[in-house]
């Protein structure tokens, strides 16, 4: 029998539970993987309490996107026993990880050269912030970025990116608590918003004319500065509406682009751009210039009730991660 954790009915962490189904067989195009470690999204936590995107099959619904493991049925290029890490090219409502062995396309895998930990920390935090930054925004040294959510596990991914290519990366943080911790991580600056205003700190900071990128996952009514924050001309990315879908309150002297980035689908989708983003991170962690940040792991699936509770408390700094027992 395999373990996978599934909900009946949408809510809060304790709709999750761990149930025992039969080893899953793959189909064409797919393949079966030990799974060791799993990384926690907060599309996750959306999509368990019907806030994302798309909606889950109830009952008995899984979810997960991020897996490291070792391939079990050999797929082409995929001998049996590779290690290997998953990236999110498919639909939470026809596939999932969260389990001990579970199915996913051959297409969603890519080899692993990093522990479990790191490489379940690694691919969908990565991805996302390249394809903003370098494939859609075309980011650029000197460019000043502003990065909200900035210590989460995307935010922290798009510090060290901005960083590698020369650019200025602003992060932006609700409170000062994590202040200390975001500058070690390579912010150039800060901005809390409990004690500074947002559009005067970054056009203090940027010489007046404000970031050139703004990268955001909150949404909600925060747009409305984000978008007197960038630039004349600039692009605001809107990833995620942590905060509830944003309105489009746009000054129109800006002239602002505002895009709406499908994270999961904007590079599976073109080939090119998703090879492109496999060199850049495969080289960034063999460099060690790109470092995903774990703020903690679980010992086992048994644990993941408390591992979504601690996704959802925006304490953490970084990746949280599940690890997964045999």
């Amino acid at each position: 029998m395999a373990r996978a954790v599934v909900f009946d009915q949408l809510g809060g962490p304790e709709v999750l539970r761990v149930e025992d189904r039969p080893v899953p067989e793959p189909g064409p195009g797919e393949v079966r993987i030990r799974v060791d470690a799993i990384g926690l999204n907060r599309a996750e936590a959306m999509f368990r309490a019907g806030t994302y995107f798309e909606q889950p099959v109830l009952p008995g619904s899984g979810l997960g996107y991020e897996a490291a493991g070792v391939v079990e049925t050999a797929v082409e290029g995929f001998p049996e026993g590779t290690e290997i890490s998953t990236i999110a090219s498919f639909s939470m409502r026809d596939y999932s990880v969260y389990g001990d062995r579970v199915v996913v396309p051959a297409s969603s895998l890519v080899r692993r050269t990093v522990d479990e930990v790191t490489g379940a920390a690694v691919w969908l935090t990565y991805q996302t912030a390249y394809g903003a930054l370098v494939e859609r925004g075309g980011l650029r040294p000197g460019d000043p970025v502003l990065l909200t959510a900035a210590s989460s596990g995307v935010g922290l991914a798009a510090i060290q990116i901005a960083n590698h290519f020369g650019a200025v990366p602003i992060a932006v943080t609700r409170t000062g608590a994590k202040r200390d911790q975001l500058l070690a991580a390579g912010a150039a600056h800060v901005v809390t918003l409990d004690s500074q205003d947002l559009v005067e700190e970054v056009r203090a900071l940027t010489g007046g004319e404000g970031a050139r990128l703004t990268f955001d996952s909150v949404g909600g009514p925060g747009v409305v500065d984000l978008v007197e924050a960038t630039a004349v001309g600039g692009l605001l990315i809107e990833y995620g509406w942590v905060a509830g879908r944003p309105p489009l309150p746009m000054n129109w002297n800006r002239q602002v682009t505002v895009f709406g980035y499908g994270n999961v689908s904007y590079l599976q989708r073109d080939p090119a751009r998703r090879r492109r983003s496999e060199h850049f991170i495969n080289a960034g962690l063999r460099l060690g210039t790109l470092r995903p940040a774990v703020d903690r792991v679980f010992d086992d699936l048994s644990d993941i009730v408390e591992a979504h509770r601690h996704l959802e408390s925006n304490a953490q700094v970084g990746k949280v991660v599940v690890r997964v027992r045999h």
